[in-house]
């Protein structure tokens, strides 16, 4: 298949995904009994992001163009080692290895192992030919070139084993938000959003806040408790309940709603069903606790302009889950590492 073709089968998955058939809503159940975390209203809204924003015909058009994408080239064989954080986590580097002309060998995470096969099974019936650019492997061997992801402990292992390849492997990253107490209550539920989509588990959500001396955090418990029928679903509320009683066991201080837990804390990482912070005293001492987390820090979501992190990728309230075919995770440009494989090889 030529480039052209390639976007033509991704056009057309859009298409599908768009109608919704009951094939894909019964893989979407399939799912969710799998990973109770992988609920229809998740794995929507990742769907809902690829379409829009991944499968239409002149965002592929202009990012191929970008990078200058022959229609034809070498095809290697790319290892894929995917995460399963959230529903379709891994589909972002599935696209990147398609339009590039490669092969991708995936290993799927045992957490999200149906939605991708049922993308490539929808443009394979289609378009015969996909087949030869996709192959799901439980081990991957005889590769090229590796992306991978893991938690803390298996990066380690995968930096070490894949070292004598060209790879990428992602470390944890997380998002950050800055807040100066003056968000509106709008911008507060939009803010909302980037901290619960997903339950929190996308590398992409907020986790971590920065705060102004005398912060008062009545408005923003406020706004995160109109999400407060998140507690219904069974993990997220054993999560809260255990993070609650921790607290409360260890008479630490901390700030709660019924939904979310807000302590302070240097960490960007947070638990399931909690939010850090810490306060800042003026600007020069927020760009110094930010300098310090630069290699941790995916993105700052904020209301300021967005020249004023100027070493980050800046994104307004509501965003933090939005993400184009040029945002990249951990902002390791894929497509560029994957074009340079023709001549590298």
């Amino acid at each position: 298949m030529n480039l052209s073709k390639r976007i033509e089968a991704l056009i057309y998955l859009a298409e599908i995904l768009q109608l919704k058939e009951e094939e894909l809503i019964a893989t979407q159940q399939i799912s969710k009994n799998k990973n109770s975390w992988f609920t229809l209203e998740n794995s929507n809204r990742s769907l809902e992001n690829i379409i829009t924003n991944f499968l239409q015909k002149e965002k592929l058009d202009a990012w191929a163009n970008h990078y200058e994408i022959p229609e034809t080239s070498i095809k290697k064989a790319i290892g894929i080692i995917m995460s399963g954080n959230f529903p379709l986590a891994g589909f972002q580097d599935l696209l990147n290895v398609f339009v590039s002309g490669h092969h991708a060998k995936i290993k799927l995470s045992s957490d999200d192992k149906f939605l991708i096969p049922y993308c490539v099974k929808v443009m394979k019936s289609e378009f015969p030919e996909v087949e030869n650019y996709f192959s799901f492997v439980e081990r991957i061997t005889d590769f090229d070139a590796i992306i991978a992801n893991g938690n803390r402990d298996s990066i380690k292992v995968f930096k070490s084993y894949f070292s004598k390849f060209p790879n990428i492997v992602r470390t944890n990253k997380f998002g950050v938000g800055v807040l100066n107490g003056k968000e509106s209550k709008e911008e507060l539920a939009k803010f909302s959003e980037d901290i619960f989509y997903y339950f929190g588990l996308s590398c992409r959500n907020i986790s971590k806040i920065y705060i102004p001396k005398n912060y008062d955090f009545v408005p923003l418990l406020e706004a995160t408790h109109e999400f407060n029928n998140i507690v219904l679903t069974n993990k997220y509320k054993n999560n809260f309940d255990h993070n609650y009683t921790l607290q409360i066991i260890n008479k630490m201080d901390y700030k709660a709603n019924g939904c979310i837990i807000i302590i302070e804390d240097k960490a960007l990482q947070s638990r399931i069903a909690m939010l850090h912070y810490e306060v800042y005293r003026d600007e020069n001492h927020l760009a110094e606790l930010l300098k310090n987390k630069t290699s941790e820090i995916q993105h700052i979501v904020s209301n300021a302009d967005h020249n004023t992190f100027t070493n980050f990728k800046n994104k307004d309230f509501g965003k933090a889950n939005i993400f184009e075919l040029d945002d990249y995770e951990n902002q390791i440009d894929v497509m560029k590492f994957l074009k340079k494989l023709n001549y590298s090889i």
